[in-house]
């Protein structure tokens, strides 16, 4: 009871926090960056481990300079997705751009269905919900519950601010099913990590063996819905645009693994050319090849 409270109470501050505007909250952002990055050394190891395999080319110091930046970028993540709790729908199309939202309509006019994948780079979230003003189908965005209830709910309130849909995983290719008959658009991250029991597959991803879902494939292939990766740019701090760039028109003819190949390497590219944006202190490679019984 006791705990719960307490929780209420910090969602109480945190939408309180939501009301200030965006130039006090970088400010308070860089007091973040110090506190985490200096002070409590918030998966500091974590974050140097994972930067230190995934490229081994680079020196210590190229290694320490992303560190840096990715903690600052952390730290502006955490203020703009508290922001989100009461950003209005005009400064949240004003801040997060959709480069080609013609290519939607596009495949619509033909009676077609999508996927869109992306992965934990730059704000995902605030592409969350920004994706819904271009669509007047339905828009389910997949995600992965929280294991505190309290919480996943505050999320899932978040998510469905402007009429999106959250899908937990485990429920995305029953409700693909139940709309089946209609035109839909599913968002999901590629990059999360399977559970130990949901171990299937593994991708070669920034030099390691990597776990990947194969969810957004099978959705696919089943619903034969055109597959799109939703490519995320950081203009300056605050803004975004995004682009949708078509992988796939005709799933139902590709090889397997076809589909997760191509998503997973399309990201790693991305995260190549700029890797302070990717969410470098989640604990990605976890499992191992050895660890599939």
């Amino acid at each position: 009871m006791i705990k719960n409270a307490l929780l209420r109470l910090a969602i109480f501050f945190l939408y309180v926090f939501s009301l200030l505007p965006f130039w006090l909250l970088y400010i308070l952002s860089d007091f973040l960056y110090i506190f985490i990055y200096y002070l409590v050394h918030y998966r500091r190891r974590v974050v140097r481990q994972n930067l230190i395999n995934s490229f081994p080319e680079k020196t210590i110091t190229e290694i320490k300079i992303i560190e840096k930046r990715f903690f600052r970028y952390f730290a502006d993540f955490i203020v703009e997705t508290v922001k989100a709790i009461t950003l209005s729908e005009k400064e949240l199309r004003k801040r997060v751009v959709l480069t080609n939202p013609e290519l939607i309509n596009k495949y619509y006019d033909r009676g077609r269905s999508i996927i869109a994948i992306g992965g934990h780079y730059c704000n995902w979230e605030l592409a969350g919900l920004n994706f819904y003003f271009y669509t007047d189908k339905k828009f389910m965005i997949v995600y992965k519950p929280l294991s505190n209830a309290i919480f996943d709910k505050f999320f899932y309130t978040i998510r469905s601010r402007f009429g999106t849909i959250p899908v937990t995983m485990r429920q995305t290719l029953r409700k693909a099913v139940e709309f089946k008959n209609e035109l839909t658009a599913i968002a999901l991250l590629g990059d999360q990590t399977p559970s130990r029991e949901e171990l299937d597959y593994f991708v070669d991803f920034l030099n390691q063996k990597t776990p990947v879902f194969l969810g957004a494939e099978k959705i696919a292939r089943s619903m034969n819905s055109v597959v799109l990766y939703y490519n995320m740019v950081r203009v300056k701090r605050g803004y975004y645009n995004y682009s949708l760039i078509p992988l796939f028109e005709e799933p139902k003819q590709t090889e397997p693994y076809e589909i997760t190949k191509a998503h997973v390497k399309y990201l790693e590219d991305i995260i190549k050319r700029e890797p302070q944006y990717w969410l470098w202190s989640h604990r990605r490679w976890k499992f191992k090849p050895e660890d599939v019984h």
